[in-house]
């Protein structure tokens, strides 16, 4: 099976070999994965903060960079939820209308893939830890994966997942309302933080690592011990 890496844009600048570990485990599973170098945003971020125009453009270059039949698999449910939920109203009642119903039904978050497309579980991965497993907002509420991360999970030989309270919660990040709203975004964190502290886990595992960025930094800031670990990091574990 062939696949088209999207990469997105904090996860090439700051998480490289994140993307390096979700080569590694789609090459275990017998994919041919491509990069196209060419790629650059899905537009997310100008959409977000308001500048529709410009989000459209970059919106416009993400459809052509990734045309054709291959699946588009990507390590940020953020990213794949903007694709599947906010391209058909830019692009409704134009040209690139049935293009982007297309990309829709291609696109998929990691841990998605492997289970619905793949229909993997045990890759192999181990990893002596104990655990809590963060759903990111745009992972649970506008990709709809749920048991997907946790099946894959169960299968890492050594790893106990222990769930937190108020595991759907947000954890405060939300693009540049991290930004606009620090206290509220900080005040979140902390709460997201001491939950995942008191189920007495070693990290902290999500689809997102915009999520897991804004945790860390908070992590870091306060001294704790627990760490932060992105899904695609823990199943190239161990092999």
């Amino acid at each position: 099976m062939k696949v088209e890496l999207f990469i997105p844009c904090f996860v090439d600048q700051i998480f490289p070999e994140t993307a390096f570990n979700m080569v590694k485990v789609l090459e275990k599973c017998g994919c041919t994965v491509n990069y196209n170098t060419n790629q650059t945003c899905c537009g997310q971020p100008a959409y977000n903060a308001g500048f529709r125009d410009d989000a459209k453009d970059v919106c416009v270059k993400f459809i052509k960079d990734f045309s054709g039949s291959d699946y588009v698999v990507a390590p940020s449910a953020s990213c794949v939820g903007f694709v599947r939920n906010y391209y058909p109203s830019l692009f409704d009642n134009s040209s690139y209308h049935n293009d982007v119903k297309d990309l829709q039904k291609r696109t998929f978050e990691f841990s998605e893939f492997l289970i619905k497309i793949l229909q993997r579980e045990d890759l192999g991965a181990k990893l002596a830890a104990k655990a809590t497993y963060h759903d990111s907002c745009a992972g649970l509420r506008e990709c709809k994966i749920k048991e997907e991360p946790r099946k894959l999970l169960s299968k890492v030989a050594g790893l106990e997942i222990l769930e937190m309270k108020d595991v759907e919660t947000c954890c405060g990040f939300g693009g540049s309302f991290a930004v606009k709203f620090e206290p509220i975004s900080i005040a979140m964190a902390d709460q997201k933080v001491t939950n995942a502290l008191a189920t007495g886990a070693d990290h902290i595992i999500s689809s997102d690592l915009s999520c897991l960025m804004h945790l860390d930094g908070y992590i870091r800031y306060k001294g704790y011990k627990i760490k932060t670990m992105h899904i695609a990091d823990v199943l190239a574990s161990g092999w």
